[in-house]
């Protein structure tokens, strides 16, 4: 997946750009942002540019993320997210009909990796009936994306900090509250990360961002 991604980055063009943030969710989304549920694109970070408009390192080191059709269109990430093993592993965590929903390729730049601040991907993907203990939810509207109430406030004491090995896989839960400080090391740190629902009993809910033309197929049916 690694050497794939190298590959990717070779091909793409960033005469088309597209800035991804956490912190600015409303006025950041574009066509692009919202096409990119069914696609490979490509999602670079804020600091990524000067104020001449020009990158400021090399493109490979400018990008925040690739999303968020990996998992269907690219063959090796295909191989990994569609595996037996991977399969397993939400069988055991009681998945009756488990859907990915969207792939990211996550590479925390040294220096300019910008910050994840507290928030559940729950409310960023949702389904009804809503998830017990959703504090917000981001909807998708005419003029973009918007939260439906402000970010609670959080105090950092409260965060764990948890260091894995390179080569771990992490299992989050969908309302567990997580952040992810910039980057200010010299080193960068790759992650595949994929949002798996669960859609037995439940329906997506409309007014998600992600919108598919064709809806996704379930990894099994138990």
């Amino acid at each position: 997946m690694v050497k794939r991604m190298e590959q990717l980055l070779l091909e793409f063009d960033c005469s088309s750009t597209s800035i991804f943030s956490t912190k600015n969710q409303q006025q950041s989304t574009d066509n692009y942002f919202f096409e990119s549920a069914e696609n490979v694109s490509f999602f670079f970070e804020e600091k990524a540019f000067g104020d001449d408009g020009n990158l400021r390192q090399p493109k490979e080191l400018s990008i925040n993320k690739v999303g968020h059709a990996l998992h269907e269109i690219e063959p090796a990430f295909k191989k990994f997210s569609s595996s037996e093993k991977f399969s397993s592993l939400m069988f055991s965590l009681g998945y009756k009909r488990p859907v990915i929903i969207q792939s990211m390729y996550i590479f925390k730049q040294p220096g300019i990796g910008g910050e994840v601040v507290p928030h559940q991907d729950n409310s960023f993907l949702y389904t009804e009936p809503p998830t017990y203990g959703l504090v917000r939810r981001m909807i998708r509207g005419e003029e973009g994306v918007s939260f439906d109430r402000p970010l609670p406030t959080y105090d950092q004491k409260d965060f764990v900090p948890i260091e894995v090995k390179a080569g771990s896989m992490v299992v989050i839960h969908g309302d567990l509250i997580h952040q992810s400080f910039e980057n200010q090391s010299s080193k960068s740190r790759h992650a595949y990360s994929l949002h798996v629902v669960d859609t037995d009993g439940c329906k997506w809910a409309p007014d998600n961002w992600i919108r598919r033309k064709v809806e996704p197929e379930p990894l099994y049916v138990s």
